[in-house]
């Protein structure tokens, strides 16, 4: 069975998109009317734009939206079993299988973007990869700090993305330093993504999701809240929304889709991140 999967934020590159505008006429069409969505040159920013603003969390999660979409429907072949989609590609992962319009996709992705800014702004978050220990131990470690501090990432076996408040960030990571973590990689982000911080985001966003409309899914999705297969349009909806302050379940996901048939998967997306977990999930999965 065929797995197709889409990247989230941290994959997008300059120039992304350029190749598939100047050869599809389909890719042209949907990339003018990106613009006209949005009300902006969103081209501009993927075509010609400077690395820092691509960066900035407004533009790269559009950015990443609009080609992996594109990318999936100008393929001869886009026949998936089952999708996936880290993070925001969950968002690419439904529009490509027509859950809801690549419009819709659009203003969601557009507003998603702009609350989660927003929330960066009036709060002290960050995020850190941690390589080498457990998911329990750093589990554990996160719980007996005093501050708000969660797993946020189960990527692979090898490596957790913890979010949370800066002082608990630090003062989280010293310590798993100190106990044996291989390497902590702290995150070129300005929020705490996937945590409790995203709270006041997740309710500005239920409102923006209840204005869209969603069809249940031709295939099932493997949503990042529960890692299971969804087809119901109100059960994708609701895990949309969850999404925001719940922790990607991005390992568990792939082990269910191998045990649900899945022996091929397809990176949808700028850049190959998602293929280097899978080989690690794959080399660890018994």
């Amino acid at each position: 069975m065929k797995a197709y999967l889409f990247p989230g934020q941290g994959s997008q590159f300059l120039g992304m998109g350029k190749d598939l505008y100047k050869n599809s006429h389909l890719a042209k069409k949907l990339f003018q009317l990106s613009d006209e969505v949005l009300g902006f040159r969103i081209t501009s920013v993927m075509f010609e734009g400077s690395m820092d603003t691509l960066k900035n969390t407004k533009y790269t999660q559009l950015a990443i939206y609009i080609y992996s979409v594109i990318k999936a429907k100008t393929l001869n072949n886009f026949e998936p079993d089952m999708v996936a989609g880290h993070s925001l590609g969950e968002f690419s992962a439904l529009a490509a299988i027509n859950v809801f319009s690549f419009e819709d996709g659009l203003k969601l992705v557009n507003q998603r973007a702009l609350i989660m800014q927003d929330i960066c702004e009036l709060t002290h978050g960050g995020m850190a990869v941690v390589f080498g220990l457990k998911d329990s131990i750093i589990e554990d470690v996160c719980k007996k700090d005093h501050g708000i501090i969660v797993p946020s990432n189960y990527n692979s076996p090898e490596q957790l993305v913890i979010s949370g408040e800066i002082q608990s960030l630090r003062r989280v990571c010293s310590f798993l330093k100190k106990i044996g973590a291989k390497k902590i990689f702290i995150l070129p982000v300005h929020g705490a993504f996937h945590s409790p911080i995203m709270e006041p985001a997740q309710k500005k966003f239920q409102k923006i999701v209840n204005k869209i409309y969603f069809k249940d899914s031709k295939y099932p999705i493997y949503q990042n809240v529960t890692a299971l297969p969804v087809i119901k349009s109100y059960d994708i909806k609701k895990n949309l929304v969850k999404q925001l302050t719940s922790p990607v379940k991005w390992k568990q996901s792939i082990k269910n889709m191998m045990d649900h048939g899945a022996v091929s998967f397809t990176e949808i997306g700028p850049g190959n991140i998602l293929q280097g977990l899978i080989k690690k999930i794959s080399k660890n999965y018994t």
